[in-house]
């Protein structure tokens, strides 16, 4: 997949340290903060599809559902630092939490290269909000799109790496995501699938590796289970009569953009007569499970500053936007 990913994309990205795990962008821009992701391999376009120009410089690429090295992030560290030191963006699970930990202090103690983080945790279905102050449990799913993108808009203004952070920071902080499952996905070493749903039943609230959801029920119109969702995620922020967001619509592997499109039209009702104006959808596949069938939802709340950094342009292989 990777190799094939280099040969269809070389303009855009390339591999350091002699390891195709270890994907950089192919156009680095000297004296701008360099931004990192990682993850496991099985949810693209998430993370390596964000990588290229006017959103992120790198990511470490794990196997299905597993975290990259240290030694690989650290690899792409090194080689995305141009002197403005570098921003880890990734997902609030253990081991990629581990992992880049490790990588940050050994690109300061052994590259003196300045690293900073930002863990994304965007799944109301995960937990409960963190108290201010405290470490959040929730999971990081296809919100983390909107950091990126956020966060790369602010880089490439050439921004120091302390105000990037807090631009990627703020953008996490007012994302929130939900998601429904309409069937399982089989990792391929495992050769079977991680759990079961029946062919009318769905679960709402499940994670993208196939972490239990909220509610397991029969199958529902989809304008119901997008209210369910709509209703869970509008309250936890909570929003305000005027607000403006961006919403992405995402499927989860095997849902089609007809599909998408239905619960598209039937959000933008929703959030009409909550007076919540839509300054842009986006829809289509941008967080995957491997063949999982369902569809996640997010909004992301925006003021002027988000606004402004969510038109800049960016052209990876995955998202191109004028």
């Amino acid at each position: 997949m990777l190799e094939g990913l280099y040969v269809a994309h070389s303009d855009l990205i390339t591999y350091t340290a002699d390891d195709v795990h270890c994907l950089v962008t192919a156009n680095k821009v000297e004296g701008k903060v360099g931004i990192a992701t990682g993850g496991g391999s099985g949810h693209l376009p998430l993370f390596l599809g964000y990588v290229g120009k006017g959103m992120l410089d790198g990511c470490s690429v794990g196997d299905v559902f597993q975290s990259p090295s240290a030694e690989q992030m650290l690899a792409v560290t090194k080689a995305i630092d141009s002197g403005a030191g570098v921003l880890y963006i990734y997902g609030n699970y253990n081991g990629d939490i581990f992992n880049f930990d490790m990588a940050a202090e050994m690109a300061d103690f052994e590259e003196n290269i300045k690293v900073l983080s930002v863990v994304a945790g965007d799944d109301v279905a995960s937990a409960a909000p963190s108290a201010p102050g405290e470490k959040s449990t929730r999971r990081g799913v296809a919100g983390i799109f909107f950091v990126y993108k956020c966060a790369g808009a602010a880089a490439s203004k050439m921004k120091t790496l302390e105000e990037v952070k807090r631009i990627a920071e703020k953008a996490a902080a007012n994302i929130r995501t939900m998601g429904v499952a309409l069937s399982s996905c089989v990792v391929p070493r495992v050769g079977r699938p991680g759990f079961s749903i029946g062919e009318d039943d769905m679960e709402i609230g499940m994670g993208i590796h196939g972490e239990p959801g909220i509610r397991h029920g029969k199958l529902e119109s989809a304008d119901k289970i997008t209210d369910e969702m709509l209703e869970k995620i509008v309250a936890d922020l909570p929003y305000a009569d005027g607000d403006e967001v961006d919403v992405l619509v995402n499927g989860l592997g095997a849902t089609t953009l007809d599909e998408q499109y239905i619960v598209t039209r039937r959000i933008s009702q929703y959030l009409t007569g909550k007076n919540i104006k839509v300054h842009r959808f986006y829809v289509g596949e941008y967080a995957t499970a491997l063949e999982m069938a369902g569809i996640s939802l997010s909004l992301f709340k925006l003021d002027d500053e988000l606004k402004e950094l969510m038109e800049q342009p960016a052209c990876t292989p995955f998202f191109k936007q004028l």
